[in-house]
Order: C-alpha cells, then sequence, then structure tokens
C-alpha cells in the first residue's frame, strides 16, 4: 500500500507542477483572446495549488503508515486521491472548457464540491489515526 501512495504521490506531484506552470504561462496568454478568462485562470491555479498540497500530505501519510491507525490513516489517504481527482480534476476542466471547445462539461460543476469534501473528510481521518495511534 505505501507504495501505491508515495507512486500516486509522486505523479499527481510532477502532474501539478506541469499543469501550473501552464496556467503561468500557456493559459495566461490565452487572455488576451477572451478564451480563457481571469477567474477561469484562477480556478485553474487553484486546482493545481490543492493537487500539490494534497500529493505532499499523501507522501507524508505513505511514510507515516506504520506510526499511525491504520483504520483511518488508509482511509485518509484514499480520500485524499479522491480529493485530488474530483476536486482538481474538474476545475481543470472547467476553467479550460472554452479554450478546448467543451461547452458540454458544465454537468462537472457539482463534482468540485464533492472533491471538497473528500479533502475535507482525509483531514479529518487523518487527526483521527493520530488520536487512535498504535503508539
Amino acid at each position: 500500500m505505501q507504495k501505491r501512495f508515495v507512486a500516486f504521490a509522486g505523479i499527481s506531484g510532477a502532474i501539478a507542477v506541469a499543469l501550473g506552470a501552464m496556467a503561468a504561462h500557456l493559459l495566461r496568454s490565452k487572455m488576451e483572446g477572451g478564451l480563457i478568462t481571469q477567474n477561469d485562470l484562477n480556478a485553474f491555479e487553484t486546482a493545481s495549488r490543492y493537487q500539490m498540497y494534497h500529493s505532499i500530505v499523501l507522501l507524508i501519510i505513505a511514510l507515516m503508515l506504520d506510526k499511525l491507525n491504520s483504520k483511518f490513516i488508509y482511509k485518509a489517504a484514499y480520500c485524499f486521491m479522491a480529493g485530488i481527482v474530483l476536486f482538481s480534476g474538474s476545475l481543470y476542466l472547467l476553467s479550460t472548457a472554452s479554450l478546448m471547445g467543451l461547452a458540454s462539461v458544465r454537468w462537472l460543476g457539482p463534482i468540485t464540491p464533492i472533491g471538497g469534501l473528500f479533502f475535507i473528510a482525509g483531514w479529518l481521518l487523518l487527526a483521527f489515526s493520530a488520536r487512535k495511534s498504535k503508539q
């Protein structure tokens, strides 16, 4: 399980850096043409930032698996993974929909807060894992 979490964190972190750089350079240049708005750019940058935060936390969890209550820590890790996919993934798609010609992805709007709920649940489960730790 530890390897799975480290692998996910590594790949997710790399994607967050790549997409953050894309926002800073490529997407910012598309604002002049009206394909990306400032709100779209802000949302994209938020997605990248939250993805990176939670990738780092997932890596820390992987390194602490033997020190925390496994009942909660594994659930926390999976919540962070789901949050990354749902929260960040939906924001990436929603904020670049007009650029990519995907006007029909507006149904993803309700997915973003579900991803946020997974992040919140992950943090709470992380707290419980320490409270109920083996040590």
